[in-house]
């Protein structure tokens, strides 16, 4: 039952080239940077990632792309990575988008078993229709891979695609508090693809910032059931502060406030 890891290297040692990992985090807000960094230095390479967003230059998943480790991505926004967007115009690059709340839902269906849905999200789009350009020749220019067109059905009248699920070799996740039983809780906004993507996984990697005895989580406070939990990493002080912002601004009333203070 004690699901602790003894770090983040030996939590990923097994994630083999070309494996399928669930990341959670949206931009910068949750991303398990710790496991990230560690799977950066283990060498694996060809993965393929579910994730909202790939992360920024520099930060978050955009360290394995700038090393040319990740071969597919399946997302739904990747526009804060120049290097995402050179690799993807180039070739070097696999990208399915799907529109948000359909990414979440197909991750959620993945983790319970449900191995696909119809959702009216998409419909009279490329994304129902296919052709989305999955892969560019190389040097770009024109086509290699498109997605196909998905099957339609109508319900009460309205017409729905098919969506599948979603699972995945390995989960990377990031909670706020988690017991060594796996069980977790996330804080504030930390707390978006995180818990879908820990359900996608078929082994679920934990990084928390602050590890508990079990019993020391109510289970109303419980986020995540450590069911769906195999390994957990307790981080550093310093690791867990290492928080990154996105786009920071600050108005001006604020910045006379800190002044005055």
């Amino acid at each position: 039952m004690d699901k602790v890891i003894s770090g983040a290297a030996a939590a990923v040692a097994d994630i083999a080239c070309g494996a399928s990992l669930a990341v959670g985090g949206f931009g910068l807000s949750g991303v398990p940077e710790v496991l990230i960094r560690a799977l950066y230095a283990q060498g694996a390479t060809g993965l393929s990632v579910v994730s909202n967003n790939c992360g920024v230059d520099g930060r978050g998943l955009g360290v394995l792309l700038a090393a040319g480790r990740i071969a597919r991505v399946t997302g739904s926004y990747v526009g804060e990575n120049k290097e995402f967007a050179r690799q993807y115009l180039s070739g070097e690059l696999e990208v399915e988008l799907v529109p948000q709340g359909t990414l979440a839902e197909r991750l959620r269906a993945g983790g319970a078993g449900i191995p696909a849905f119809y959702t009216p999200a998409g419909v009279g789009t490329q994304v129902a229709r296919g052709g989305l350009p999955w892969r560019h020749a190389a040097g770009g220019g024109s086509v290699a891979v498109a997605s196909p067109p998905k099957e339609t059905r109508d319900f009460a009248g309205r017409p729905h695609i098919l969506e599948h699920g979603i699972t995945t070799d390995f989960a990377l996740v990031r909670a706020w508090r988690g017991d060594r039983h796996g069980n977790l809780r996330f804080r504030r906004a930390a707390a978006n693809f995180n818990p879908l993507a820990a359900m996608a996984g078929r082994i679920t990697v934990a990084e928390v910032e602050e590890l508990v005895e079990p019993g020391a989580l109510a289970p109303g406070e419980i986020h995540l059931p450590g069911i769906h939990v195999q390994r957990v990493v307790q981080l550093t002080a310093a690791e867990a502060a290492d928080k990154h912002i996105e786009h920071l601004s600050v108005s001006a009333s604020s910045t006379r406030g800190a002044v005055r203070a």
